[in-house]
């Protein structure tokens, strides 16, 4: 049942202005209309509304600049924010200012009148003030389509709470930097941030990565050693690839849930543990369960808020503004500033986009180090998503067959030379080629241990963490066969 009430409307759209007021009016309630703030804090200082829809951006002024008056004169006022800047600062900006509810524009008029009806319904508490002065002012999440404000949405009402998060999805689609995301904008944000990848450690060694293990408690056990619960004490615990965890580490994990203490490898006494898990599977959990490979009752302790994030393909409207980042991100770096040609793009719209944002990323990286133009043409592109349609289709490979890594690296050289018509390419050569050579070097060692990093970095002559680092910075999907994990 809808409970009538005044609403104040603010919005420099005359014609957003009129569908409202009409859209609210046969709703059953009273409305007042304006085109700007002042107008509207003078209604809210004067007592008047007992609801404010209020446009970001205004002529004489920002929402969120008006919001935290509005919170300190009148804070049971629930105010719901509207914005044409749809990304993922705006939807964090609003749930820190205290706004009732986000909604990005274009907004579904139904939608809006079951939240007006909702806020009106429920009892009036003050909403406090959240913004912080050292929260990080950088954008993690990159796209405007109506798939990511549902997360912008979600993730904003989470950033405040402690609850367990499961975040599924693809791989390639930004599992580890939602999890991020989560941490730098909640309140646990002076904390550690933990991760571990339960696909990319041995498993007869995840539950000593995870919960410590005692000197002397396995053959090799040297010292005592400090699990990823320890060092995440305060923080946040991101578990990524939670379906890769055995059946023991399983039960481990489920006491602490329950009881919020563990025990290290080789230890007797509980040691209490105070933080926030995340986890992350590309995984049909439910699968597994049936398959008795995962464990119901953990799924149900880790599933408290679920949380999907799309496929690329599944939000192709959100290329140019991930391409625009991107390149972002290469200059950055040192490289030159790029555009793609518009039919670039189209054809990228239409790509299967099998690595996600991954593949996209490292796309436009290749791109920003290898051509010359300062716009990169359709044909290019054409080319690049044919050579990774078909490198996707055989599999991970280090160089062509019969190749030296020498020959490989020097017919690499000459392809990049080529580009440049005799003339000498732009300084950080050594730079380019190495991300060009680096990232198919490590994904082949990876193939060929079948994802064991150990094996791995003796292979290449590499730290163990350094290969670690490397392969989160170099976003390198690792295959087991053809399957990745």
């Amino acid at each position: 049942m809808t409970v009538p009430g005044q609403i104040l409307v603010a919005d420099d759209d005359a014609a957003i202005r009129t569908v409202l007021n009409q859209a609210l009016m046969r709703a059953g309630h009273e409305v007042r209309v304006t085109s700007n703030s002042a107008t509207l804090w003078r209604w809210v200082a004067a007592g008047e509304g007992d609801l404010v829809i209020t446009d970001v951006v205004m002529p004489d002024g920002n929402a969120f600049d008006l919001l935290p008056r509005i919170k300190k004169a009148r804070p049971e006022l629930p105010v719901i924010v509207m914005s044409a800047q749809n990304t993922f600062m705006t939807a964090i900006r609003a749930s820190e200012t205290g706004a009732y509810e986000y909604l990005p524009k274009p907004f579904d008029l139904t939608e809006l009148l079951n939240i007006v009806t909702r806020a009106l319904a429920e009892p009036r508490r003050p909403q406090p003030d959240q913004r912080t002065d050292d929260q990080p002012d950088t954008m993690p999440l990159v796209g405007r389509s109506a798939a990511m404000q549902d997360i912008y949405r979600m993730l904003a009402r989470m950033m405040q709470t402690d609850l367990t998060v499961m975040i599924s999805g693809e791989s390639g689609t930004g599992k580890e930097l939602v999890a991020r995301a989560l941490h730098e904008y909640g309140r646990r944000r002076n904390g550690p941030f933990v991760a571990i990848n339960m696909a990319a450690i041995p498993r007869d060694l995840i539950e000593s990565e995870l919960f410590g293990h005692e000197k002397g408690a396995f053959t090799g056990a040297q010292n005592r050693s400090t699990g990823r619960f320890e060092q995440a004490e305060g923080g946040t615990l991101f578990l990524d690839e939670i379906g890769d965890m055995p059946m023991e580490a399983q039960t481990r994990l489920l006491r602490v849930l329950q009881q919020g203490e563990y025990t290290t490898v080789g230890g007797r006494t509980p040691i209490k543990t105070d933080v926030r898990i995340v986890a992350a599977t590309n995984k049909d959990l439910r699968t597994l369960i049936n398959q008795g490979l995962f464990r119901e009752d953990l799924f149900y302790r880790l599933n408290v808020v679920p949380l999907r994030l799309p496929s690329l393909r599944e939000r192709s409207e959100d290329i140019p503004d991930l391409v625009r980042h991107f390149f972002k991100q290469a200059e950055a770096q040192g490289l030159q500033t790029k555009r793609i040609a518009p039919a670039g793009i189209e054809l990228m719209k239409r790509y299967s986009w099998p690595g996600n944002v991954r593949e996209l990323e490292n796309l436009i990286r290749r791109l920003a180090a290898l051509y010359p133009q300062d716009e990169i043409s359709g044909e290019i592109i054409e080319s690049e998503l044919k050579t990774g349609v078909a490198a996707s289709a055989q599999g991970p490979q280090l160089m062509p067959e019969n190749l030296t890594i020498g020959q490989a690296v020097e017919q690499h050289l000459q392809r990049y030379f080529g580009l440049f018509d005799g003339d000498l390419p732009p300084p950080g050569l050594y730079e380019r080629v190495l991300t060009e050579v680096e990232y198919p070097l490590i994904l082949a060692c990876m193939t060929a241990t079948r994802g064991n990093q150990i094996k791995a970095a003796e292979l290449l002559g590499l730290n163990r963490n350094t290969l670690r680092k490397k392969i989160r910075e170099l976003g390198v999907n690792v295959y087991r066969g053809t399957r990745p994990v």
